[in-house]
């Protein structure tokens, strides 16, 4: 019955060794594991740093833009007003112009009126004449 216990223990031992070196294989793997999370926490800290640099330069280029945009929307106002100016400039030298126009045909009115005047007066002698 001795035998029987010891070939039992025996037994036991070596299920409580086999199981001993699977717990140490799976507490081999977990440690392996754990150092790869480790590793995967720094990547992810590295990246997170990274995004936040990025996350800076693109308000600062966020900036850049808003601030081209106003002067962009000043300028081209500047350009419509002296679009503007430049168009009242070429209406008022047109006017300018046709007012000249005018006054020389007023003129040339005038010398026919004057012309038109003498020749009924001629006309007038001439009758008077006959």
């Amino acid at each position: 019955m001795e035998e029987k216990i010891l070939q039992a223990l025996e037994g036991l031992s070596h299920h409580i060794t086999t199981l001993s070196e699977k717990v140490d294989s799976q507490g081999e793997r977990i440690a392996a594991l754990a150092e790869k999370v480790d590793n995967q926490g720094e990547r992810i800290s590295v990246f997170s740093e990274r995004i936040s640099i990025l996350s800076d330069r693109i308000s600062t280029f966020s900036g850049k833009l808003d601030n081209q945009g106003i002067q962009i929307k000043e300028n081209t106002q500047v350009l419509k007003a002296q679009v503007n100016k430049a168009e009242d400039n070429k209406i008022a030298l047109s006017v300018a112009e046709l007012s000249k126009e005018i006054n020389e045909i007023r003129k040339g009115l005038l010398n026919v009126e004057m012309i038109t005047a003498s020749n009924w007066s001629d006309v007038a002698l001439l009758k008077s004449i006959k």
